[in-house]
């Protein structure tokens, strides 16, 4: 059954995206005129393009080197480039839709089409590198997003915790020793408590964060009281049981369907991401049984990677749920795709007695571009006063 799942999850993915570069590539060799010399390297290069991610990744587990590193790089900015050429192709093929049903091409364009559609194919061209200069250089600073908030609970000898919290970090190739040091040394100028890491903080293979030696990285961040992660479904798809040993390894406290709890009292609830039965073949533990010993009287910090069913930890009694995955779409359009998929795609609600946040993330998967929203670190200033009726 994990075989089959896996298999399929690849599977879909790939065809996927074997028939979306297909579309893009049958515009760009239209618009070449024929005869052109500009085919044959255009052939070249565009297969190069569409074969680099997969191939870097192939490459990196079996020899991590420059050229898979490269290869990488290369292949998750056309990520990015198919995903707007994509939808450029869409868009003309639905003026020309257009224009066979009602012809409103000028004269200009109908006396020199050749040579009009290799223009617009360039210009598209130019403007989708712009873009994906822009959205890297947002990749690279992330910004620190401020929540104060208040739970009707009392900490004995405590009035406020502070919690800094970094989902979707995505350490590899992409996300490198340089990187890292920088959202390190972010968290540390917040000079927290706490600090939550709700998932993906591996991409999917270990490899290239071992080679860097990034485990030493994260074991700079200081926090009084440590250092709470859980799985994301990255973890998973490259091996969750070596990523977490790598983890705990280099200070960092993984709870996987378990409860920590504080020497104030607070406990930490941290949930297998929704995706173990999927690559693991085993389904997490439900919500109550996780929290069966957890004394309600003191704050519940609640880590669910995936925010799907926010209403389990609403009925579970959480003062507080930390969620990431969404990158609230990563590149624009595709946050209108979260926004339709999730309850919270990105931000702050309030359902019954639960805060609830959902993280846009500090990385990035795939593509190192984000595009129509900001990576960040969520910094949040708990607040514990006595509940409603207490004397």
């Amino acid at each position: 059954m994990k075989a089959m799942s896996v298999m399929l999850f690849f599977g879909l993915f790939f065809a996927a995206y074997g028939l979306i570069n297909y579309y893009i590539f049958l515009h760009g060799w239209q618009a070449l005129p024929a005869g052109s010399p500009l085919r044959t390297p255009y052939l070249i290069i565009f297969l190069f393009l569409a074969l680099a991610f997969i191939g870097g990744r192939f490459l990196e587990r079996v020899w991590l080197s420059p050229v898979s590193e490269a290869l990488v790089w290369i292949g998750s900015f056309w990520l990015a480039a198919i995903l707007y050429f994509f939808l450029a192709a869409v868009l003309l093929d639905l003026i020309r839709l257009a224009h066979s049903l009602i012809p409103f091409y000028p004269a200009a364009v109908t006396s020199a089409y050749d040579a009009v559609k290799f223009r617009i194919a360039a210009g598209i061209t130019g403007l989708v590198v712009l873009v994906l200069v822009a959205g890297h250089i947002n990749t690279l600073y992330p910004q620190v997003r401020h929540l104060v908030l208040t739970v009707q609970k009392k900490v004995g000898g405590e009035k406020t915790l502070t919690i800094v919290a970094v989902s979707d970090i995505h350490l590899g190739t992409i996300i490198g020793e340089r990187r890292l040091q920088s959202i390190v040394d972010r968290i540390n100028a917040l000079e927290p408590d706490l600090v939550l890491l709700p998932g993906d903080i591996v991409d999917e293979d270990l490899a290239p964060v071992v080679r860097e030696n990034l485990g030493e990285t994260l074991k700079n961040i200081r926090a009084k009281y440590g250092v709470f992660a859980i799985t994301g479904n990255h973890e998973y798809i490259g091996g969750a049981e070596a990523a977490c040993r790598y983890l705990t390894e280099h200070g960092i406290t993984i709870l996987r369907d378990s409860v920590a709890r504080l020497r104030n009292g607070i406990a930490i609830v941290g949930r297998e991401d929704i995706s173990r039965s999927q690559f693991a073949g085993k389904k997490r533990k439900p919500l109550e049984e996780i929290m069966a010993g957890v004394d309600p009287t003191f704050p519940i910090l609640l880590m669910d990677h995936q925010p799907f069913r926010l209403d389990e930890g609403v009925r579970s009694g959480a003062d507080l749920q930390l969620s990431g995955h969404t990158h609230h779409g990563q590149l624009w359009p595709l946050n209108l795709i979260t926004n339709a998929v999730y309850e919270v795609s990105w931000g702050y609600k309030r359902k019954g007695g639960t805060h609830i946040y959902v993280s846009s993330g500090a990385g990035t998967w795939g593509p190192p571009v984000r595009t129509g929203n900001r990576p960040e670190i969520v910094h949040i200033t708990l607040h514990f006063e006595d509940p409603p009726g207490r004397l």
